[in-house]
């Protein structure tokens, strides 16, 4: 797994095809690929994604739902588009009864073992229903201070099977816990998901922090799209100057 995570590469090169200046990623992986079918509008399909990220010579794509389990429609995307690689994964939302050891181990067991990361909540988590000002039940990872019982179950999970974590929309605080703990549980590959972008907002140092556990910082085109986005990217390219751009994934968020 360590090499779905590191080979996301940095070559990005301009060739030209039918007249057409057209841009390759060539052994290119993103972890973070919105698709449809889903609870909410999609830009692309499943499949239709898999034929674009092959087109433009990418190694591999990671398929995303924050409600739905990813790895069987990995499974069946790789039959329908082979020469790329496809994975999935599951989002401890409520959908899945939130901090879910036995939801994990299950997504381990679907065919094909192409069930990778494993997002702590995003729009489930206490964070996010907090900062979004709703009131609606959420998912707990942190309670007086302390990493929940389930939570460090699941990471042991995680660690059990090689799987990625990522931090999902949990707080910086609590992403560190997070992080620490699969540490200490010795998992071998972390993410903290999309750590500049509302909810998770972390700061420089945070990032720093969170490197020194062993995790990777993604940073997402998809908050740099619309007004402002100039300013983010700029932002992004400092803190990945000071974070360190081996410690850095470039996503795209992408099927918004």
């Amino acid at each position: 797994m360590k090499v779905l995570i590191a080979a996301l590469t940095l070559s990005a090169t301009l060739t030209a095809q039918r007249g057409d200046t057209a841009r390759t990623l060539d052994g290119v992986i993103d972890i973070h690929v919105h698709s449809a079918p889903d609870n909410v509008a999609r830009s692309i399909d499943s499949i239709d994604v898999a034929k674009l990220a092959r087109t433009r010579g990418m190694r591999a794509i990671v398929l995303k739902s924050h409600y739905e389990p990813t790895a069987t429609m990995a499974f069946i995307v790789r039959k329908e588009v082979p020469g790329i690689e496809v994975f999935g994964g599951i989002d401890l939302n409520l959908t899945f009864g939130g901090m879910n050891a036995a939801a994990v181990e299950h997504m381990t067991q679907v065919t094909g073992g192409f069930g990778r990361l494993v997002w702590m909540s995003t729009f489930d988590a206490e964070n996010q229903v907090r900062y979004s000002k709703e009131n609606r039940p959420f998912v707990r990872v942190v309670k007086d201070g302390q990493l929940l019982p389930e939570v460090k179950d699941v990471i042991g999970v995680i660690a059990k099977h090689n799987l990625v974590l990522a931090t999902g929309h949990v707080s910086p605080d609590e992403g560190l816990m997070l992080l620490r703990e699969g540490r200490r549980q010795g998992v071998r590959d972390m993410v903290v998901t999309h750590a500049m972008q509302a909810p998770v907002l972390m700061n420089v140092e945070q990032m720093q922090q969170a490197t020194r556990e062993g995790a990777f910082v993604e940073f997402v085109a998809g908050s740099i799209a619309g007004p402002g986005g100039p300013a983010r990217v700029d932002s992004y390219a400092d803190a990945i100057s000071m974070v360190g751009a081996e410690f850095c994934i470039l996503s795209s968020d992408f099927g918004q």
